[in-house]
C-alpha cells in the first residue's frame, strides 16, 4: 500500500515537473540579442511604397506558414514549433528597430531559420521590413 501511494506521488511529481519544462521551454525564450551595429541600422527603403507588393509576395513566400497571414504567429507550422512565433502586430514587435528585424530575418536563431541565402537582394530583404511594418 504504501509502494503504491509512493510511485503515484511520483509519477504526479515527475509528470508535473516534465510539464513545467516543456511550457517554459514553450512559452518562454531567452532574448534575442542583436549587435549594435544592426540596432542602429538605417532602412535605406523605409519611404519605399512597394508598389509591387515585393515584400507581400516574399513575406507569402517565406513568412506565412510559420508566422500567419496576419502576422500573429498562427500560421499552419507554428504549432508545431517548441518556441513561439511571436506576434508582429504587438507592442515590443513594433518598439524594435528597421536594422534588428532586417538582423532576425537574415541570421535567424533556433527554429527560425536564416534567410540570407534565399533572400540575396538587400532591398527585397528589406520591403519584407516595411510590409512587417504594416502589419
Amino acid at each position: 500500500m504504501k509502494n503504491q501511494i509512493f510511485i503515484t506521488v511520483a509519477l504526479f511529481i515527475g509528470s508535473f515537473v516534465l510539464l513545467s519544462m516543456n511550457i517554459s521551454k514553450t512559452f518562454v525564450q531567452d532574448p534575442w540579442e542583436v549587435p549594435a551595429k544592426y540596432q542602429k541600422m538605417e532602412n535605406p527603403y523605409a519611404s519605399d511604397a512597394d508598389a509591387e507588393n515585393v515584400g507581400k509576395m516574399l513575406y507569402s513566400k517565406h513568412c506565412k506558414s510559420c508566422h500567419g497571414t496576419k502576422g500573429k504567429g498562427d500560421g499552419p507550422k507554428a504549432e508545431g514549433l517548441e518556441t513561439s512565433c511571436g506576434d508582429f502586430t504587438s507592442g515590443s514587435f513594433k518598439e524594435q528597430t528597421d536594422g534588428s528585424l532586417f538582423y532576425k530575418m537574415i541570421f535567424g536563431r533556433d527554429e527560425m531559420p536564416g534567410f540570407d541565402k534565399k533572400i540575396p537582394n538587400e532591398k527585397d530583404r528589406w520591403l519584407i521590413v516595411n510590409y512587417l511594418r504594416g502589419l
